[in-house]
């Protein structure tokens, strides 16, 4: 008795191989697109680690650098004792990108949000939101001395990893949450 060419197992091997062929060349082609592009890399794979020396001369009361290209944030403690990265969302476009060295000034538990000048100018339908959970802000506050600039939280859990602020650098709330007890008033921040 001679086995048939075609079994069962081989016929479910080799469909289940001809579904998923045309979606892993459609994100092959998307990735091989996106390398062209500055600034659109891998978000994961991209989190390297940074050195403060690299960007400030002393840590002072604590250092964060926001790195934009890599979507990250870095923090060290006062001391270099504690260096964590955290995920963020950065701003949407290079022109509501300030880059540069700038501190935090204020904190805020709850913030109340109001919308920038660019955004009225843009036309953009939006007003004035109290804290909750509305509130594009999130939980957590972290005011620079640029104004309008915030390292804050979110509540739309989307935009991490994505280009999508008006200029801020937003993190999960339960991570601005975590930066917030970490980063006194005073920390130095640099945005690249």
């Amino acid at each position: 008795m001679t086995k048939p060419f075609f079994n069962r197992r081989a016929l479910l091997l080799a469909g289940g191989a001809a579904l998923f062929t045309p979606a892993l060349l459609r994100a092959q082609t998307l990735d091989e697109e996106r390398q062209g592009q500055p600034g659109v890399r891998r978000n994961t794979s991209s989190f390297v680690a940074q050195d403060w020396r690299d960007h400030f001369d002393t840590l002072g009361k604590g250092a964060i650098v926001a790195d934009t290209t890599s979507r990250a944030l870095h923090f060290w403690n006062e001391d270099g004792s504690d260096y964590r990265v955290y995920p963020t969302s950065v701003p949407m476009s290079d022109e509501l990108t300030k880059r540069g060295y700038t501190e935090i000034v204020r904190k805020k538990v709850g913030p109340d949000w109001t919308p920038t000048q660019s955004m009225i100018d843009r036309g953009m339908d939006v007003q004035y939101m109290p804290p909750g959970p509305d509130n594009p802000l999130g939980t957590h506050a972290m005011y620079l001395s640029w104004p309008a600039y915030l390292i804050h939280g979110t509540h739309d859990t989307r935009k991490i990893g994505r280009r999508s602020s008006d200029g801020c650098i937003g993190l999960y709330n339960h991570l601005i949450e975590d930066l917030f007890g970490r980063a006194p008033v005073g920390t130095q921040v640099r945005i690249l």
